[in-house]
């Protein structure tokens, strides 16, 4: 079972300390894995139906939706179905690099041209951060530096932005919505599933920030 982060020792010897169990670092390391195939630099950041089949194959329940362009549930029957036939790259890409200019497409979209790869390449090394530190737990206990804890912060914002994304989260009448939608979903249900997770990763996150504010 799952323990928060807490905070360790003092100065050079501070440590971030988490207990995960083998189950609960595999679905977070196949999340952060995901996502760096979804930013990496020539990865598969373009909308297809089948983005997500990979990760369903590993992480069951999860599903396709996981790849899939996103929707906000309107009725406890499913997750629902908003496309963006129009556009070819993933939408969660615009919520990890949201528009610097939102007035001027043409100005954006140089904008995006000279820094998103740069910024693809720091958020990829983030995330395998992010990935080795979980592989070397011992005892189910993920241990963190300082510096390791801010990557893995980031790195768990990254994996929250695209499955929030995935669920349809736009704000907080999103957010009211959806934990509507959960109290009626058949605990099979795999979008019952991706908003359990959801609900994890935003533990998890919080449980890191309030440690390393302490």
């Amino acid at each position: 079972m799952a323990r928060a982060f807490a905070r360790r020792g003092h100065d050079d010897e501070t440590r971030y300390t988490a207990h995960l169990d083998a189950d609960e670092r595999g679905v977070v390391a196949e999340l952060l894995r995901q996502v760096r195939l979804l930013i990496a630099p020539g990865g598969r950041g373009i909308q297809t139906e089948t983005a997500g089949d990979e990760f369903d194959a590993i992480v069951a329940g999860l599903g396709a939706d996981f790849g899939a362009t996103p929707t906000v549930p309107d009725s406890p029957e499913g997750l629902g179905g908003r496309g963006l036939p129009d556009e070819p790259r993933d939408p969660a890409l615009d919520r990890l690099f949201p528009s610097a200019n939102r007035t001027d497409a043409e100005a954006a979209a140089e904008f995006r041209r000279l820094t998103e790869s740069s910024l693809r390449s720091r958020k990829v090394a983030g995330l395998t951060t992010a990935i080795d530190v979980l592989g070397r737990a011992r005892r189910d206990v993920v241990e963190l530096t300082p510096q390791q804890a801010q990557t893995f912060l980031v790195a768990l914002t990254d994996v929250r932005l695209v499955l929030g994304d995935r669920l349809g989260l736009r704000d907080d009448e999103d957010a009211t919505r959806l934990e509507e939608v959960a109290l009626h979903l058949d605990p099979d249900d795999p979008s019952a599933y991706a908003i359990a997770v959801y609900d994890f990763l935003t533990w998890l996150q919080e449980s890191l920030a309030t440690s390393m504010l302490r």
